[in-house]
């Protein structure tokens, strides 16, 4: 269903009709913020993989410093 559908021929039809609808001044600035914006997803994401899940038992303060 989705054979050749990123053909360099499409994506320049995409990126032309892109520069025509936010003009070439936003266009930076929005590949910019989806950019950070996916940057951000992915580290959100890699932080909750990374972090062992805990139980409520777990968290509960014994009142001991270390």
């Amino acid at each position: 269903m989705f054979e050749g559908l990123f053909q360099p021929m499409h994506l320049l039809v995409i990126f032309f009709i892109a520069l025509l609808v936010f003009g070439p001044k936003k266009l930076p600035e929005l590949g910019k913020g989806i950019g950070e914006g996916i940057r951000a997803l992915k580290e959100g994401m890699k932080d909750t993989s990374d972090q062992p899940k805990t139980s409520s038992t777990d968290t509960k303060d014994t009142g001991v410093k270390s």
